[in-house]
């Protein structure tokens, strides 16, 4: 995987609230550690309650912005939303041939959060060039029931429709289960020979999820530039939309943006590893539990007289444990969370470092590995996607 920092091409529409196209794009490729560079193909003026107006931008206009990072920059990925007219649709397609072998991720755009049709039938019509160009197509429910002309109430719908799709384009389709009913969540990855990959998940709670599907796209968008597997981007993809859904601020009336900005120490790259937890020892769980909230930290988990997590502003966690020293020595331990424990324990011991403990699932939800630094302080690796900050335990 490659350690430069990936250039992201986003096509797409602005969005003046700042919730989805361009706007959330940007914040995401940039939050996973990329550099966004924008073709804008419409301009409209939203907010968290609808869209008020949307002006294309001249198809000769978009292609200029994408030859003018192109030669200068270079793109590593190419991240497609709105798409604005039927003209800039064929242009577009045209000119990603010209670009070269790179991955292309087309969330077919047809209707805002809020209900706004933001591509006519003409667009959509002229979507077809563009999935079959695309390493990956996006569409929820609703937009592939309109791609195939099908019906979609239920997960075997779904799953037909998406294979009926991919089939069609000769590309993989990463079918979104939010709008089907269900007390879960379902998503589905799936190949034209009928592979399927599945995730579920209940629901976030929340009102404010603008830009869902832009932010999923362009996070994927960007994994694969820098050589992640494809089904492997998705999932941090959307590990990553989850969390920025519980992390929405709360802004506007409507259907508000979501929390990018909170999301700095959520998803380490695959072959790295991300400091962001420390359990400290104590002797004194309330007092402990009272400093650490005047200091500024927000208490997320309580498990008196023993236990209790923080995470402070930025996203570190950590913990404070009362022990008994007959049980184990008092001490503080690091944790560097991993896309991937096992690999990187792998990795690890290929360098000749030695583990106490090989990864194994713990009941608070962590899978962890144990070690020492030469010093000996003590180290533990772990995995856990959304479940360091928001375990089922969650005390708000």
């Amino acid at each position: 995987m490659s350690l430069l920092t990936p250039r992201i091409l986003v096509i797409g529409g602005s969005d003046s609230g700042g919730g989805a196209g361009i706007q959330a794009d940007i914040k995401t490729v940039t939050m996973l550690g990329g550099h966004a560079m924008t073709a804008v193909t419409a301009i409209t003026a939203q907010n968290t309650l609808g869209v008020d107006a949307v002006m294309p931008v001249p198809a000769d206009m978009v292609l200029r912005q994408i030859d003018a990072v192109a030669r200068d920059i270079g793109v590593d990925a190419v991240k497609i939303g709105m798409i604005g007219s039927p003209e800039t649709a064929a242009a577009v397609a045209e000119r990603l041939e010209e670009i070269g072998q790179v991955p292309i991720v087309f969330d077919p755009v047809m209707v805002a959060t809020s209900g706004a049709l933001l591509a006519d039938d003409a667009t959509i019509a002229a979507f077809e060039r563009l999935m079959a160009a695309a390493t990956l197509v996006t569409p929820n429910a609703p937009e592939l029931a309109t791609l195939t002309n099908r019906v979609i109430g239920d997960g075997e719908q779904l799953e037909a429709a998406a294979l009926a799709l991919a089939r069609r384009m000769g590309t993989m389709v990463l079918a979104k289960g939010g709008h089907v009913p269900g007390d879960t969540i379902t998503d589905l990855l799936v190949a034209p020979d009928g592979k399927v990959r599945r995730w579920e998940a209940e629901p976030v709670d929340t009102l404010h999820s603008h830009g869902t599907g832009c932010t999923l796209a362009s996070a994927v968008a960007t994994d694969l530039a820098m050589g992640v597997p494809l089904a492997e981007a998705v999932e941090r993809a959307r590990t990553f939309v989850r969390l920025a859904l519980r992390e929405a601020p709360g802004l506007g009336a409507g259907h508000g943006p979501m929390g990018h900005q909170r999301l700095t120490l959520d998803l380490p790259l695959p072959g790295r590893v991300m400091l962001n937890h420390i359990t400290l020892p104590a002797s004194d769980y309330e007092a402990s539990v009272a400093f650490y909230r005047l200091l500024g930290c927000r208490q997320i988990v309580a498990s008196a007289p023993r236990y209790a997590r923080f995470e402070a502003p930025g996203g570190m966690t950590l913990s404070i444990e009362v022990r008994d020293p007959a049980d184990s020595p008092s001490t503080t331990e690091y944790f560097f969370q991993c896309a991937d424990v096992d690999a990187a324990v792998a990795r690890l011991i290929a360098g000749g470092v030695k583990f106490d403990a090989m990864p194994v699932d713990r009941a608070y939800l962590w899978r962890v590995a144990e070690t020492h630094d030469p010093h000996g302080n003590l180290i533990r690796l772990y995995e856990t996607g959304e479940i360091r900050r928001y375990p089922p335990w969650r005390i708000e």
